[in-house]
């Protein structure tokens, strides 16, 4: 009698470790899509003149951060930041299309990443001109750099990151 029962408390003690193996499987099966998806970065496209190989160095730097760049070298880069409705003052050395987002310049990863993360309702974000020390441009950085976010407004007028 008593192996009957130590037999049946086993069994009973077995089919929960089972059920809860179970449990624990599925919740797992659940949850990995998200941690696996969560570090993806969209693909992105850069547009860049043909002349200009400081471009070619940014892409490089954000494909060893992990970002896919198709590079696309246009000799009319006005006409891509007009269909994506990037003022002139916004732009930097090439223009990039990342997820529904437009990014001016050499932006670093921390920006993009930040952008990526946080959906912000704007056009885009903008480094302004080719400052020295940025991600793909050679000499020192000169100081903090101020990216800008994109909106409906003509000027840069908010700081969407700095570094």
């Amino acid at each position: 009698m008593k192996m009957q029962i130590q037999s049946i408390i086993s069994s009973t003690g077995e089919r929960e470790m089972d059920r809860r193996m179970m449990v624990a499987a599925v919740m797992a099966l659940i949850a990995s899509p998200a941690a696996v998806f969560a570090d993806e970065k969209p693909s992105a496209t850069l547009y860049r003149n043909p002349n200009c190989d400081c471009c070619l160095e940014y892409a490089k730097y954000l494909r060893s951060n992990g970002f896919v760049v198709t590079v696309d070298a246009k000799s009319d880069l006005a006409r891509i930041r007009k269909q994506l409705r990037i003022p002139e003052k916004f732009e930097g050395c090439h223009v990039m299309v990342i997820g529904r987002y437009a990014v001016e310049g050499h932006v670093p990863v921390n920006t993009l990443n930040k952008l990526l993360a946080e959906h912000p309702d704007i056009i885009g974000i903008s480094l302004p001109g080719m400052p020295t020390g940025t991600p793909g441009m050679t000499g020192p950085k000169t100081g903090p750099f101020k990216i800008y976010e994109i909106g409906n407004e003509p000027t840069p007028t908010r700081v969407f990151a700095v570094e």
